[in-house]
């Protein structure tokens, strides 16, 4: 190719980043060092949406505790499973926590995009959840993890909204997502019930089934009108996960007609999500299947719950077909993303901010 002076173009000099780091010997060929996109240090693009199964596992430890005489097994299968759900999501918010201190302002950049707000979501309620199973242990640690997500439930929604005021406006849209966020309260409340404050639980009841209405009010009126693309649909399975919520936390304060019409409504809801299976999952795998987990566990919760509270053979069959079924979507998925993070290839297909 010449240019205007009908003259071959000077060949342009490779960047720094590009030159050979060691002189090639003769007939070796020329090799040239990628760029390296993230700057060197631990930690600096941890992925919010590894919180989305660690959420699923954290409710699944705790589903397994309360149905483990289901299956006429020691409790120290439960405590265990509790134990290393516990463990896990310990190290992915140490993790997080390190990408926080090196940029704060890091936490606005994961929420102004879909799957860092659903993991971001996601790691606030697990520490609900964490809560909740380290009070079946010794109560007042417990209750020092609930406040601690309460006091980040509020920071997060507080920059959250912040972040969406500057978005535009098709980015704003109501997802399921938003479940997570404003219905998610109905987990705090969960945890208040584990940790021994009833009153709270009933305090948050309210405000979490208005907020799960309104969600489900517009996300009716935009599945009229929008197409949902096919990469975001796993996302969908959400929606079946407050019923479940709404189910246990009845249940826990001794609502026990509402909380059955509730369960019965959860498993009616995953087993639509089943039966549309082939339609939410399209294509391969994805990290937003992470999304699956926690309605799963929730699911089997909430008929624990149930068989606990009105213990007929009907219950516990559905509830130990519920659980083993839960452990069965949970366990893999969890599995699958933690080894995507650790060779490096979540957060770059979940577009993960950079600290």
């Amino acid at each position: 190719m010449r240019n205007d002076a009908g003259m071959s173009p000077r060949p342009e000099i490779p960047p720094p980043i590009l030159r050979t780091a060691a002189p090639r010997a003769q007939g070796q060929r020329l090799r040239f060092a990628m760029p390296r996109p993230v700057p060197p240090g631990l930690w600096r693009r941890v992925p919010p949406a590894v919180f989305l199964p660690i959420l699923g596992a954290l409710a699944l430890a705790l589903a397994w505790r309360g149905g483990i005489a289901a299956f006429a097994l020691p409790g120290g299968a439960a405590d265990l499973l509790a134990g290393a759900a516990v463990a896990v999501f310990a190290f992915a918010a140490l993790a997080y926590g390190g990408k926080l201190a090196r940029r704060p302002g890091v936490l606005a950049d994961d929420l102004a995009i879909l799957p860092g707000r659903a993991g971001i979501a996601a790691g606030v309620l697990s520490i609900y959840v964490a809560g909740a199973l380290v009070a079946g242990f010794s109560p007042a640690p417990g209750r020092v993890i609930v406040g601690a997500g309460l006091a980040g439930h509020l920071v997060c929604a507080a920059v959250l909204v912040r972040v969406l005021r500057g978005l535009p406006p098709p980015h704003r849209r109501v997802t399921p997502v938003w479940h997570l966020g404003a219905t998610g309260l109905i987990v705090a409340a969960g945890a208040a019930l584990a940790a021994g404050w009833p009153g709270l639980a009933r305090a948050l009841f309210w405000p979490a089934l208005a907020a799960a209405l309104l969600i489900y009010a517009a996300s009716a009126r935009q599945a009229l009108v929008e197409r949902v693309p096919a990469a975001l649909r796993p996302l969908l399975a959400i929606h079946a996960a407050p019923p479940a919520l709404f189910a246990l936390v009845a249940l826990g304060l001794g609502w026990t007609g509402a909380g059955q019409a509730l369960a019965w409504l959860a498993l009616a809801a995953a087993a639509v999500s089943v039966a549309c299976a082939r339609w939410l999952l399209p294509g391969g795998f994805s990290a937003l299947w992470g999304a699956l987990a926690f309605p799963a566990a929730a699911t089997a919760g909430a008929w624990v719950a149930l068989w606990r509270a009105v213990p007929t053979d009907a219950h516990r069959l559905i509830a130990g077909g519920l659980l083993v079924a839960a452990t069965l979507v949970v366990v893999p998925l969890l599995v699958v993303i933690l080894r995507d993070w650790a060779r490096g290839r979540l957060p770059v297909r979940t577009n993960a901010a950079i600290a």
